[in-house]
């Protein structure tokens, strides 16, 4: 089938962007003949299946679903739904170690990745959370000296911007916050490496895929986004067929072709979907809390007890946030 049956076949539209996630995503497809698809049963997976399934014309992909060992049961039912719409069996590949076991034996994440990352190591080597320079720290602690960099603010800030992402400024106040609160628990973002992105070096391994496809977005923004810059990487055999998609693109795709989310956004309203009830997603947290109690209240009591450090961390650091605040405006703190 050519390209341009596929789009005879597909509702009318006129945004160019999705026009070209069809012509590119044939292009590419039809170069590999083990390509893998990751759906997570989130919103921007969701597009990117539609899309993927259409072009798919020899129905070579093979999809996968990484089970991290704390999901919703919204996002199970989901993907049962998607088996179903598109004919299509979803492969379930288990966490080597599920997000419970990872935040019991090495510690539970907090605020973002590369924040706990940098925690992690310093915790490592029993750092003190002192506000000395980088040479002093560096004679004191040893094989950290990224993460002192960080702690310390030393690196480079871009042409155009105030701070760098690499430093703990970055973070409004943190680092005065740490300061004067250390941690009294461990933080590690490993639940992530050992429930997704070790299996995902699994699954290349086990279907002898030679092209590796997923939903991320350069508009969802953060570290995961941010370090891409195409949505395609030949030389790594990684396609992003929805890369450049803004929210519109999402929006229009949507209503075009029929597409029905899963209840965490149909039902619950969410705008997006990770892990459940991640200390990560810090802004929207307390949102997607009371619809979890709602909709799913054993996962409630279940994320309480597995992030409860890092839940009561968070908290204290935005009541940090809002009291500095007030003080920078010459008015009384709130505790």
């Amino acid at each position: 089938m050519s390209l341009e049956n596929i789009l005879n076949k597909v509702p009318k539209f006129e945004n160019g962007e999705i026009l070209k996630a069809f012509v590119k995503g044939y292009s590419i497809l039809k170069r590999y003949e083990n390509p893998v698809c990751s759906i997570s049963g989130g919103s921007d997976s969701d597009i990117m299946l539609d899309i993927i399934h259409r072009i798919d014309e020899n129905n070579k992909v093979t999809y996968v679903w990484f089970d991290t060992g704390l999901e919703y049961q919204a996002t199970k039912n989901h993907l049962k739904y998607l088996e179903s719409k598109y004919n299509i069996n979803i492969q379930v590949e288990k966490a080597i170690k599920p997000i419970p076991a990872c935040t019991k034996e090495f510690g539970q994440p907090f605020l973002n990745k590369y924040v706990s990352e940098q925690l992690e190591r310093l915790q490592s080597v029993n750092f003190e959370w002192e506000d000395l320079s980088y040479e002093e720290l560096i004679e004191k602690y040893h094989n950290v000296d990224c993460s002192l960099k960080w702690w310390c603010n030393k690196y480079k800030v871009g042409e155009g911007f105030t701070k760098s992402m690499h430093n703990i400024n970055y973070s409004r106040y943190l680092k005065e916050f740490i300061i004067e609160n250390p941690p009294t628990f461990n933080i590690s973002p490993k639940c992530c490496r050992y429930a997704k992105k070790s299996v995902s070096k699994q699954i290349l391994k086990k279907t002898n895929c030679d092209l590796m496809i997923s939903g991320v977005r350069k508009a969802e923004g953060g570290i995961r986004a941010i370090k891409y810059e195409n949505c395609y990487e030949p030389e790594k055999n990684k396609y992003r067929p929805i890369f450049w998609f803004k929210d519109s693109d999402k929006l229009e795709y949507k209503k075009v072709f029929n597409i029905k989310y899963s209840d965490c956004y149909e039902k619950w309203g969410f705008t997006r979907t990770g892990c459940v009830c991640c200390p990560y997603g810090s802004k929207a947290l307390y949102k997607e809390l009371s619809k979890v109690l709602e909709y799913e209240p054993k996962m409630y009591i279940a994320v309480n007890n597995i992030f409860e450090n890092s839940y009561a961390y968070t908290n204290q650091y935005k009541q940090f946030i809002k009291n500095m605040k007030y003080k920078e405006n010459g008015r009384r703190t709130l505790f």
